[in-house]
Protein backbone atom coordinates (compact mmCIF):
# COMPACT_ATOMS: atom_id res chain seq x y z
CA UNK A 1 0.00 0.00 0.00
CA UNK A 2 2.79 2.59 1.42
CA UNK A 3 4.62 1.68 -2.36
CA UNK A 4 1.37 2.12 -4.28
CA UNK A 5 0.68 5.60 -2.57
CA UNK A 6 4.36 6.28 -3.54
CA UNK A 7 4.43 5.69 -6.83
CA UNK A 8 1.15 7.98 -6.80
CA UNK A 9 2.64 10.58 -5.24
CA UNK A 10 6.01 10.63 -7.77
CA UNK A 11 4.01 10.71 -10.78
CA UNK A 12 1.50 13.61 -9.18
CA UNK A 13 5.09 15.18 -8.83
CA UNK A 14 6.02 14.26 -12.04
CA UNK A 15 3.26 15.21 -13.73
CA UNK A 16 3.34 19.18 -11.75
CA UNK A 17 6.63 19.69 -13.12
CA UNK A 18 5.98 19.07 -16.33
CA UNK A 19 2.78 21.37 -16.09
CA UNK A 20 4.81 23.92 -14.63
CA UNK A 21 7.11 23.96 -17.63
CA UNK A 22 4.38 23.97 -19.89
CA UNK A 23 3.36 26.97 -17.86
CA UNK A 24 6.68 28.65 -17.80
CA UNK A 25 7.66 27.56 -21.56
CA UNK A 26 3.98 29.99 -22.56
CA UNK A 27 4.88 32.91 -20.45
CA UNK A 28 7.84 33.31 -22.14
CA UNK A 29 6.53 32.76 -25.70
CA UNK A 30 3.99 35.37 -24.95
CA UNK A 31 6.04 37.35 -23.57
CA UNK A 32 8.47 37.03 -26.57
CA UNK A 33 4.92 37.70 -28.82
CA UNK A 34 4.52 41.30 -27.21
CA UNK A 35 8.15 41.77 -27.43
CA UNK A 36 8.02 41.18 -31.38
CA UNK A 37 5.13 43.29 -31.96
CA UNK A 38 6.37 46.28 -30.13
CA UNK A 39 10.15 45.91 -31.90
CA UNK A 40 7.84 45.65 -34.97
CA UNK A 41 5.78 48.90 -34.23
CA UNK A 42 9.26 51.02 -33.68
CA UNK A 43 10.62 49.51 -36.46
CA UNK A 44 7.59 50.36 -38.64
CA UNK A 45 9.06 53.37 -40.94
CA UNK A 46 12.25 51.20 -41.51
CA UNK A 47 12.69 49.81 -45.21
CA UNK A 48 13.91 47.27 -44.67
CA UNK A 49 13.58 45.08 -41.59
CA UNK A 50 9.33 44.03 -41.18
CA UNK A 51 7.64 42.52 -38.56
CA UNK A 52 8.20 38.62 -39.66
CA UNK A 53 12.06 39.08 -39.96
CA UNK A 54 11.92 40.72 -36.24
CA UNK A 55 9.85 37.96 -35.37
CA UNK A 56 12.91 35.66 -37.50
CA UNK A 57 15.55 36.87 -35.15
CA UNK A 58 13.94 37.57 -31.90
CA UNK A 59 12.81 33.81 -31.82
CA UNK A 60 16.94 32.54 -33.48
CA UNK A 61 18.32 34.81 -30.24
CA UNK A 62 15.87 33.74 -28.06
CA UNK A 63 16.90 30.07 -28.81
CA UNK A 64 20.72 30.63 -28.59
CA UNK A 65 19.98 31.68 -25.02
CA UNK A 66 18.18 28.69 -24.11
CA UNK A 67 20.52 26.30 -25.85
CA UNK A 68 23.35 27.91 -23.36
CA UNK A 69 20.96 27.95 -20.53
CA UNK A 70 20.14 24.61 -20.94
CA UNK A 71 23.87 23.37 -21.42
CA UNK A 72 23.51 22.81 -25.01
CA UNK A 73 20.55 20.28 -24.79
CA UNK A 74 17.58 22.62 -26.31
CA UNK A 75 16.90 25.31 -27.96
CA UNK A 76 13.20 26.17 -28.17
CA UNK A 77 10.48 26.20 -26.03
CA UNK A 78 8.09 24.16 -28.02
CA UNK A 79 8.51 21.41 -30.76
CA UNK A 80 7.37 22.49 -34.08
CA UNK A 81 4.61 20.40 -35.05
CA UNK A 82 2.90 19.85 -38.29
CA UNK A 83 -0.54 20.22 -36.99
CA UNK A 84 0.04 23.04 -35.10
CA UNK A 85 0.87 24.99 -38.29
CA UNK A 86 -1.33 23.68 -40.75
CA UNK A 87 -4.60 23.07 -38.75
CA UNK A 88 -4.73 25.85 -36.25
CA UNK A 89 -1.50 28.66 -37.43
CA UNK A 90 -2.56 28.81 -41.10
CA UNK A 91 -5.91 28.69 -41.84
CA UNK A 92 -6.49 32.19 -40.15
CA UNK A 93 -3.99 33.65 -42.23
CA UNK A 94 -4.85 32.82 -45.84
CA UNK A 95 -8.93 33.16 -44.59
CA UNK A 96 -7.59 36.77 -43.78
CA UNK A 97 -6.02 36.85 -47.26
CA UNK A 98 -8.70 35.86 -49.16
CA UNK A 99 -11.34 38.29 -47.20
CA UNK A 100 -9.24 41.45 -47.54
CA UNK A 101 -7.93 40.95 -51.41
CA UNK A 102 -8.84 43.03 -53.71
CA UNK A 103 -11.43 40.88 -56.09
CA UNK A 104 -11.03 42.47 -59.20
CA UNK A 105 -7.97 42.37 -59.52
CA UNK A 106 -7.03 39.36 -58.44
CA UNK A 107 -10.17 37.50 -60.91
CA UNK A 108 -8.49 39.81 -63.62
CA UNK A 109 -5.39 38.36 -62.87
CA UNK A 110 -6.49 34.76 -62.23
CA UNK A 111 -5.46 32.62 -65.51
CA UNK A 112 -1.85 34.46 -64.66
CA UNK A 113 -1.86 33.55 -61.15
CA UNK A 114 -3.05 29.93 -61.68
CA UNK A 115 -0.52 29.87 -64.29
CA UNK A 116 2.14 30.76 -61.98
CA UNK A 117 1.16 28.89 -58.52
CA UNK A 118 -0.22 25.68 -60.49
CA UNK A 119 2.47 25.10 -63.68
CA UNK A 120 5.12 27.23 -62.35
CA UNK A 121 5.14 24.98 -59.28
CA UNK A 122 5.31 21.88 -61.49
CA UNK A 123 7.91 23.48 -63.31
CA UNK A 124 9.93 24.39 -60.58
CA UNK A 125 9.57 21.08 -58.67
CA UNK A 126 10.97 19.51 -61.95
CA UNK A 127 14.27 21.29 -62.33
CA UNK A 128 14.76 21.21 -58.65
CA UNK A 129 14.35 17.63 -58.32
CA UNK A 130 16.51 17.12 -61.58
CA UNK A 131 19.45 19.23 -60.37
CA UNK A 132 19.46 17.26 -57.00
CA UNK A 133 19.20 13.99 -58.57
CA UNK A 134 22.60 14.98 -60.32
CA UNK A 135 24.47 16.41 -57.60
CA UNK A 136 23.41 15.23 -54.40
CA UNK A 137 23.97 11.64 -55.97
CA UNK A 138 28.20 12.81 -56.36
CA UNK A 139 27.92 14.04 -52.21
CA UNK A 140 28.63 11.95 -49.16
CA UNK A 141 24.73 12.90 -48.04
CA UNK A 142 23.27 9.55 -47.64
CA UNK A 143 20.72 7.05 -48.51
CA UNK A 144 18.29 9.00 -50.67
CA UNK A 145 16.12 7.28 -53.25
CA UNK A 146 13.66 8.79 -55.82
CA UNK A 147 11.05 9.60 -53.73
CA UNK A 148 12.87 11.41 -51.38
CA UNK A 149 14.52 13.60 -54.60
CA UNK A 150 11.07 14.03 -55.99
CA UNK A 151 10.06 15.25 -52.21
CA UNK A 152 12.69 17.74 -52.42
CA UNK A 153 11.19 18.83 -55.21
CA UNK A 154 7.99 19.77 -53.59
CA UNK A 155 9.35 20.86 -50.50
CA UNK A 156 11.48 23.58 -52.20
CA UNK A 157 8.58 25.01 -54.77
CA UNK A 158 6.64 26.04 -52.02
CA UNK A 159 6.79 29.57 -51.76
CA UNK A 160 6.62 31.42 -48.61
CA UNK A 161 2.64 33.61 -48.87
CA UNK A 162 2.82 34.85 -45.32
CA UNK A 163 5.95 36.27 -45.59
CA UNK A 164 4.45 37.82 -49.06
CA UNK A 165 1.97 39.57 -46.72
CA UNK A 166 4.57 40.95 -44.80
CA UNK A 167 7.18 42.49 -47.87
CA UNK A 168 4.50 43.55 -50.40
CA UNK A 169 2.34 46.01 -49.78
CA UNK A 170 -1.76 45.55 -51.41
CA UNK A 171 -2.35 49.25 -51.78
CA UNK A 172 0.96 50.75 -52.92
CA UNK A 173 1.22 47.87 -55.45
CA UNK A 174 -2.01 45.86 -55.94
CA UNK A 175 -0.77 44.22 -59.51
CA UNK A 176 2.55 42.81 -57.42
CA UNK A 177 0.64 41.69 -54.26
CA UNK A 178 -2.00 39.89 -56.55
CA UNK A 179 0.33 38.12 -58.48
CA UNK A 180 2.44 37.24 -56.06
CA UNK A 181 0.42 36.21 -52.72
CA UNK A 182 -2.18 35.06 -55.07
CA UNK A 183 0.44 32.58 -56.74
CA UNK A 184 1.55 31.86 -53.16
CA UNK A 185 -1.79 30.51 -52.37
CA UNK A 186 -2.14 28.21 -55.59
CA UNK A 187 1.50 27.42 -54.58
CA UNK A 188 1.04 26.28 -51.37
CA UNK A 189 -2.15 24.27 -52.14
CA UNK A 190 -0.19 22.80 -55.15
CA UNK A 191 3.08 21.93 -53.41
CA UNK A 192 1.32 20.16 -51.31
CA UNK A 193 -0.82 18.26 -53.12
CA UNK A 194 2.14 17.51 -55.01
CA UNK A 195 3.88 16.54 -52.04
CA UNK A 196 0.80 14.13 -51.26
CA UNK A 197 0.81 12.64 -54.58
CA UNK A 198 4.65 11.62 -54.30
CA UNK A 199 4.09 9.67 -51.11
CA UNK A 200 1.00 7.88 -52.25
CA UNK A 201 2.08 7.02 -55.94
CA UNK A 202 4.37 3.83 -56.19
CA UNK A 203 7.55 5.38 -57.87
CA UNK A 204 9.22 2.54 -59.11
CA UNK A 205 7.40 2.09 -61.87
CA UNK A 206 6.81 5.78 -63.63
CA UNK A 207 4.92 5.99 -66.63
CA UNK A 208 2.67 8.07 -68.33
CA UNK A 209 -0.42 6.34 -66.74
CA UNK A 210 1.20 7.91 -63.26
CA UNK A 211 1.21 11.31 -64.69
CA UNK A 212 -2.21 11.51 -66.31
CA UNK A 213 -3.54 10.14 -62.95
CA UNK A 214 -1.93 12.98 -61.22
CA UNK A 215 -2.66 15.32 -63.29
CA UNK A 216 -6.69 14.35 -62.90
CA UNK A 217 -5.93 14.33 -59.23
CA UNK A 218 -4.87 17.87 -58.93
CA UNK A 219 -7.82 19.11 -61.30
CA UNK A 220 -10.12 17.35 -59.05
CA UNK A 221 -8.59 18.73 -56.03
CA UNK A 222 -8.33 22.39 -56.91
CA UNK A 223 -11.69 22.61 -58.31
CA UNK A 224 -13.08 20.28 -55.49
CA UNK A 225 -11.66 22.51 -53.22
CA UNK A 226 -12.57 25.49 -54.18
CA UNK A 227 -16.49 24.19 -54.51
CA UNK A 228 -16.54 23.57 -51.23
CA UNK A 229 -15.40 27.44 -50.14
CA UNK A 230 -17.72 28.89 -52.08
CA UNK A 231 -20.47 26.43 -51.19
CA UNK A 232 -19.52 27.00 -47.52
CA UNK A 233 -18.85 30.81 -47.86
CA UNK A 234 -22.73 31.21 -49.48
CA UNK A 235 -24.30 28.77 -46.90
CA UNK A 236 -23.16 31.50 -44.50
CA UNK A 237 -24.46 34.66 -46.18
CA UNK A 238 -28.07 32.77 -46.72
CA UNK A 239 -27.94 31.69 -43.00
CA UNK A 240 -27.18 35.17 -41.87
CA UNK A 241 -29.57 36.68 -44.13
CA UNK A 242 -32.24 34.65 -43.70
CA UNK A 243 -32.47 34.63 -39.86
CA UNK A 244 -30.64 37.59 -39.45
CA UNK A 245 -28.79 37.03 -36.34
CA UNK A 246 -28.44 41.26 -35.71
CA UNK A 247 -31.69 41.51 -34.91
CA UNK A 248 -30.93 40.27 -30.74
CA UNK A 249 -26.97 39.40 -30.55
CA UNK A 250 -23.99 40.87 -32.82
CA UNK A 251 -21.77 38.42 -31.15
CA UNK A 252 -23.97 35.62 -32.85
CA UNK A 253 -23.19 36.47 -35.83
CA UNK A 254 -19.77 37.64 -35.57
CA UNK A 255 -19.28 33.92 -33.77
CA UNK A 256 -21.07 32.40 -36.67
CA UNK A 257 -18.47 33.46 -39.49
CA UNK A 258 -15.41 32.85 -37.82
CA UNK A 259 -16.67 29.52 -37.01
CA UNK A 260 -18.52 28.57 -40.88
CA UNK A 261 -14.63 29.99 -42.15
CA UNK A 262 -12.56 27.65 -39.64
CA UNK A 263 -15.08 24.66 -40.53
CA UNK A 264 -14.54 25.18 -44.31
CA UNK A 265 -10.77 24.53 -43.86
CA UNK A 266 -11.51 21.17 -41.62
CA UNK A 267 -14.48 20.03 -43.69
CA UNK A 268 -11.36 20.14 -46.73
CA UNK A 269 -9.00 18.45 -44.50
CA UNK A 270 -11.73 15.84 -43.77
CA UNK A 271 -12.46 14.76 -47.31
CA UNK A 272 -8.43 15.02 -48.34
CA UNK A 273 -9.01 18.29 -50.16
CA UNK A 274 -6.62 22.02 -50.11
CA UNK A 275 -8.06 23.26 -47.02
CA UNK A 276 -5.63 26.28 -48.01
CA UNK A 277 -7.86 26.87 -51.14
CA UNK A 278 -10.89 26.34 -49.21
CA UNK A 279 -10.43 28.59 -46.85
CA UNK A 280 -8.84 31.23 -49.17
CA UNK A 281 -11.73 31.21 -51.60
CA UNK A 282 -14.68 30.82 -48.22
CA UNK A 283 -12.97 34.14 -47.03
CA UNK A 284 -13.15 35.97 -50.95
CA UNK A 285 -17.27 34.37 -50.49
CA UNK A 286 -17.37 35.57 -46.94
CA UNK A 287 -16.07 39.31 -48.09
CA UNK A 288 -18.48 39.35 -50.65
CA UNK A 289 -22.08 38.23 -49.35
CA UNK A 290 -22.15 37.31 -45.97
CA UNK A 291 -19.98 40.46 -44.90
CA UNK A 292 -22.72 42.63 -46.13
CA UNK A 293 -25.34 41.26 -44.47
CA UNK A 294 -24.38 41.57 -40.86
CA UNK A 295 -24.86 44.54 -38.81
CA UNK A 296 -22.37 47.90 -38.91
CA UNK A 297 -21.11 46.97 -35.59
CA UNK A 298 -20.36 43.06 -36.77
CA UNK A 299 -18.55 44.44 -39.79
CA UNK A 300 -15.96 46.25 -37.88
CA UNK A 301 -15.90 43.73 -35.08
CA UNK A 302 -14.99 40.79 -38.18
CA UNK A 303 -13.14 42.99 -39.85
CA UNK A 304 -10.54 43.84 -37.36
CA UNK A 305 -10.80 40.02 -35.35
CA UNK A 306 -9.75 38.32 -38.90
CA UNK A 307 -7.06 40.95 -39.15
CA UNK A 308 -5.78 40.64 -35.73
CA UNK A 309 -6.43 36.75 -35.67
CA UNK A 310 -3.82 36.46 -38.91
CA UNK A 311 -1.57 38.89 -37.36
CA UNK A 312 -1.05 36.85 -34.09
CA UNK A 313 -0.50 33.70 -35.95
CA UNK A 314 2.41 35.25 -38.58
CA UNK A 315 4.60 36.55 -35.84
CA UNK A 316 3.88 33.16 -33.58
CA UNK A 317 5.10 31.25 -37.11
CA UNK A 318 7.81 33.12 -37.86
CA UNK A 319 8.85 33.27 -33.73
CA UNK A 320 8.63 29.43 -34.09
CA UNK A 321 10.73 28.56 -36.90
CA UNK A 322 13.17 30.91 -35.62
CA UNK A 323 13.40 29.16 -32.27
CA UNK A 324 13.14 25.71 -34.16
CA UNK A 325 16.27 26.85 -36.19
CA UNK A 326 18.74 26.16 -33.71
CA UNK A 327 17.30 22.26 -32.74
CA UNK A 328 20.60 20.75 -31.51
CA UNK A 329 19.51 17.18 -32.30
CA UNK A 330 19.57 17.87 -36.16
CA UNK A 331 22.73 19.94 -36.08
CA UNK A 332 24.67 17.12 -33.92
CA UNK A 333 25.14 15.02 -37.08
CA UNK A 334 26.29 17.52 -39.45
CA UNK A 335 28.87 19.10 -36.92
CA UNK A 336 31.35 16.60 -38.59
CA UNK A 337 30.89 17.66 -41.72
CA UNK A 338 29.72 21.36 -41.78
CA UNK A 339 31.27 21.83 -45.38
CA UNK A 340 28.74 19.42 -46.59
CA UNK A 341 25.94 20.87 -45.42
CA UNK A 342 26.54 23.99 -46.40
CA UNK A 343 27.39 22.80 -49.91
CA UNK A 344 23.73 21.24 -49.54
CA UNK A 345 22.43 24.99 -48.82
CA UNK A 346 24.18 26.33 -51.31
CA UNK A 347 22.98 24.03 -53.90
CA UNK A 348 19.13 23.88 -53.22
CA UNK A 349 19.01 28.08 -52.52
CA UNK A 350 21.06 28.24 -56.46
CA UNK A 351 18.25 25.64 -57.66
CA UNK A 352 15.11 27.49 -56.21
CA UNK A 353 16.13 30.71 -58.07
CA UNK A 354 17.05 28.74 -61.34
CA UNK A 355 13.68 27.16 -60.66
CA UNK A 356 11.65 30.39 -60.32
CA UNK A 357 13.42 31.90 -63.19
CA UNK A 358 12.66 29.06 -65.78
CA UNK A 359 8.51 29.46 -65.33
CA UNK A 360 8.16 33.77 -64.23
CA UNK A 361 10.10 35.34 -67.66
CA UNK A 362 8.62 32.75 -69.79
CA UNK A 363 4.88 32.48 -68.23
CA UNK A 364 4.99 36.16 -68.13
CA UNK A 365 5.82 36.46 -71.52
CA UNK A 366 2.70 34.58 -72.76
CA UNK A 367 0.47 36.14 -70.20
CA UNK A 368 1.77 39.76 -71.93
CA UNK A 369 0.85 38.22 -75.33
CA UNK A 370 -2.64 37.38 -74.15
CA UNK A 371 -2.82 41.46 -73.25
CA UNK A 372 -4.20 43.72 -75.46
CA UNK A 373 -4.12 46.59 -73.11
CA UNK A 374 -0.49 47.64 -72.38
CA UNK A 375 -1.04 48.86 -68.78
CA UNK A 376 -2.84 45.59 -67.69
CA UNK A 377 1.16 43.88 -69.45
CA UNK A 378 3.61 42.69 -66.49
CA UNK A 379 6.79 44.95 -66.99
CA UNK A 380 10.28 43.63 -66.92
CA UNK A 381 11.23 45.42 -63.40
CA UNK A 382 7.68 43.79 -62.28
CA UNK A 383 8.80 40.31 -63.50
CA UNK A 384 11.87 40.64 -61.50
CA UNK A 385 9.85 41.47 -58.31
CA UNK A 386 7.73 38.96 -58.80
CA UNK A 387 10.56 36.75 -59.48
CA UNK A 388 12.43 37.74 -56.10
CA UNK A 389 9.56 38.21 -53.96
CA UNK A 390 9.00 34.48 -54.58
CA UNK A 391 12.00 33.32 -53.49
CA UNK A 392 11.31 33.27 -49.90
CA UNK A 393 10.88 29.91 -48.30
CA UNK A 394 9.05 29.38 -45.04
CA UNK A 395 7.14 27.17 -42.78
CA UNK A 396 5.08 24.81 -45.18
CA UNK A 397 8.93 24.10 -46.76
CA UNK A 398 9.61 23.09 -43.14
CA UNK A 399 6.51 21.24 -42.25
CA UNK A 400 6.68 19.54 -45.58
CA UNK A 401 10.21 18.61 -44.87
CA UNK A 402 9.65 17.70 -40.90
CA UNK A 403 7.07 15.30 -42.63
CA UNK A 404 9.63 13.61 -45.25
CA UNK A 405 12.59 13.52 -43.08
CA UNK A 406 11.64 13.00 -39.12
CA UNK A 407 9.39 11.03 -37.46
CA UNK A 408 7.40 12.63 -34.67
CA UNK A 409 10.01 15.46 -35.04
CA UNK A 410 13.07 13.26 -34.90
CA UNK A 411 15.53 11.50 -36.88
CA UNK A 412 18.13 9.38 -36.34
CA UNK A 413 19.53 9.27 -40.11
CA UNK A 414 22.56 11.38 -41.20
CA UNK A 415 20.84 12.07 -44.38
CA UNK A 416 17.86 12.97 -42.81
CA UNK A 417 19.92 15.56 -40.60
CA UNK A 418 21.22 17.39 -43.50
CA UNK A 419 17.74 17.60 -44.56
CA UNK A 420 16.04 19.42 -41.89
CA UNK A 421 19.24 21.49 -41.32
CA UNK A 422 19.60 22.76 -45.00
CA UNK A 423 15.71 23.08 -45.41
CA UNK A 424 16.30 25.40 -42.32
CA UNK A 425 19.29 27.49 -43.15
CA UNK A 426 17.51 28.13 -46.48
CA UNK A 427 14.20 29.21 -44.63
CA UNK A 428 16.18 31.58 -42.51
CA UNK A 429 18.91 32.92 -45.52
CA UNK A 430 16.21 33.58 -47.73
CA UNK A 431 13.77 35.13 -45.47
CA UNK A 432 16.20 37.31 -43.79
CA UNK A 433 18.25 38.29 -46.65
CA UNK A 434 15.54 38.38 -50.04
CA UNK A 435 13.24 39.70 -47.28
CA UNK A 436 15.47 42.52 -46.16
CA UNK A 437 15.95 43.32 -50.07
CA UNK A 438 12.19 42.90 -51.50
CA UNK A 439 10.78 46.66 -50.40
CA UNK A 440 14.74 48.30 -51.25
CA UNK A 441 14.11 46.52 -55.12
CA UNK A 442 10.74 47.98 -55.37
CA UNK A 443 11.44 51.42 -54.82
CA UNK A 444 14.55 51.23 -56.99
CA UNK A 445 12.55 49.32 -60.14
CA UNK A 446 8.97 50.78 -59.45
CA UNK A 447 10.39 54.30 -58.47
CA UNK A 448 5.99 55.79 -58.72
CA UNK A 449 4.22 52.54 -58.35
CA UNK A 450 1.13 52.38 -60.67
CA UNK A 451 -2.77 52.27 -59.63
CA UNK A 452 -2.61 53.27 -55.89
CA UNK A 453 -5.37 55.11 -56.18
CA UNK A 454 -7.78 53.65 -58.73
CA UNK A 455 -7.63 50.15 -57.32
CA UNK A 456 -7.91 51.23 -53.86
CA UNK A 457 -11.17 53.26 -54.63
CA UNK A 458 -12.59 50.38 -57.67
CA UNK A 459 -13.52 48.08 -54.88
CA UNK A 460 -15.66 49.32 -52.46
CA UNK A 461 -16.77 45.26 -51.62
CA UNK A 462 -13.80 44.96 -49.93
CA UNK A 463 -13.35 44.62 -45.90
CA UNK A 464 -10.52 46.45 -46.17
CA UNK A 465 -11.35 49.20 -48.19
CA UNK A 466 -14.91 49.91 -46.65
CA UNK A 467 -13.68 52.78 -44.83
CA UNK A 468 -13.03 54.57 -48.13
CA UNK A 469 -16.48 56.61 -49.04
CA UNK A 470 -18.40 55.23 -52.23
CA UNK A 471 -18.22 57.16 -55.53
CA UNK A 472 -21.56 58.66 -55.95
CA UNK A 473 -24.31 56.10 -56.79
CA UNK A 474 -22.50 54.07 -59.75
CA UNK A 475 -23.05 50.26 -59.00
CA UNK A 476 -20.55 48.16 -58.36
CA UNK A 477 -20.87 46.48 -61.89
CA UNK A 478 -20.23 49.91 -63.54
CA UNK A 479 -17.04 50.65 -62.00
CA UNK A 480 -14.27 48.65 -63.50
CA UNK A 481 -10.70 48.74 -62.83
CA UNK A 482 -9.66 52.00 -63.89
CA UNK A 483 -12.92 53.34 -63.30
CA UNK A 484 -13.85 53.36 -66.95
CA UNK A 485 -17.14 51.97 -68.29
CA UNK A 486 -16.61 48.84 -70.17
CA UNK A 487 -18.46 48.70 -73.66
CA UNK A 488 -20.44 45.69 -74.70
CA UNK A 489 -18.83 43.61 -77.34
CA UNK A 490 -20.03 44.12 -80.45
CA UNK A 491 -18.57 41.04 -81.99
CA UNK A 492 -17.05 37.47 -81.20
CA UNK A 493 -13.42 39.36 -82.00
CA UNK A 494 -14.45 42.17 -79.96
CA UNK A 495 -15.27 39.28 -77.08
CA UNK A 496 -11.87 37.51 -77.74
CA UNK A 497 -10.15 40.97 -77.63
CA UNK A 498 -11.00 41.51 -74.16
CA UNK A 499 -12.02 38.08 -72.10
CA UNK A 500 -11.50 39.31 -68.57
CA UNK A 501 -13.35 42.63 -68.79
CA UNK A 502 -16.11 40.69 -70.63
CA UNK A 503 -16.77 37.89 -68.41
CA UNK A 504 -16.56 40.75 -65.62
CA UNK A 505 -19.42 42.29 -66.60
CA UNK A 506 -21.64 39.17 -67.32
CA UNK A 507 -20.48 37.98 -63.90
CA UNK A 508 -21.57 41.58 -62.57
CA UNK A 509 -25.17 41.14 -64.05
CA UNK A 510 -25.76 37.87 -62.75
CA UNK A 511 -24.50 38.61 -59.56
CA UNK A 512 -27.01 41.55 -59.08
CA UNK A 513 -30.17 39.86 -60.86
CA UNK A 514 -29.71 36.21 -59.23
CA UNK A 515 -26.72 35.97 -56.87
CA UNK A 516 -27.23 39.11 -54.32
CA UNK A 517 -30.80 38.92 -54.35
CA UNK A 518 -30.81 35.78 -52.95
CA UNK A 519 -27.52 35.67 -50.40
CA UNK A 520 -27.36 39.17 -49.89
CA UNK A 521 -24.49 41.61 -50.42
CA UNK A 522 -23.65 45.38 -50.63
CA UNK A 523 -26.97 47.00 -51.27
CA UNK A 524 -29.26 44.12 -50.70
CA UNK A 525 -29.32 43.65 -46.60
CA UNK A 526 -32.38 43.08 -45.47
CA UNK A 527 -34.22 45.75 -43.29
CA UNK A 528 -35.60 44.70 -39.99
CA UNK A 529 -37.33 47.32 -38.05
CA UNK A 530 -35.17 48.07 -34.82
CA UNK A 531 -32.34 45.97 -35.92
CA UNK A 532 -28.74 47.22 -34.55
CA UNK A 533 -27.57 48.60 -38.13
CA UNK A 534 -28.97 51.82 -38.17
CA UNK A 535 -26.68 53.29 -41.23
CA UNK A 536 -27.14 51.14 -44.08
CA UNK A 537 -26.15 51.47 -48.03
CA UNK A 538 -28.73 52.23 -50.02
CA UNK A 539 -30.68 49.75 -52.28
CA UNK A 540 -29.42 49.91 -55.89
CA UNK A 541 -31.96 50.90 -58.31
Amino acid sequence: MAVGLGFMAAKLQMLSTSDHASVVSMNLFVALLCACIVIGHLLEENRWVNESITALIIGVCTGVIILLVSGGRSSHLLVFSEDLFFIYMLPPIIFNAGFQVKKKQFFVNFITIVMFGALGTLVSCGIITLGVTQVFKRMDIGSLDIGDYLAIGAIFAATDSVCTLQVLNQDETPLLYSLVFGEGVVNDATSVVLFNAIQSFDLTHIDSRIGLQFFGNFLYLFLASTLLGVMTGLLSAFTIKKLYFGRHSTDREVALMMLMAYLSYMLAELLNLSGILTVFFCGIVMSHYTWHNVTESSRITTKHAFATLSFVAEIFIFLYVGMDALDIEKWRFVSDSPGTSVAVSSILLALVMAGRAAFVFPLSFLSNLAKKNPNEKISIGQQVIIWWAGLMRGAVSIALAYNQFTRSGHTQLRSNAIMITSTITVVLFSTVVFGLMTKPLIRFLLPHPKHTTSMTLSDPSTPKSSTIPLLGGAQDSEVDLGGHDIPRPSSIRALLATPTHTVHRYWRKFDDSFMRPVFGGRGFVPFVPGSPTERREPQWQ
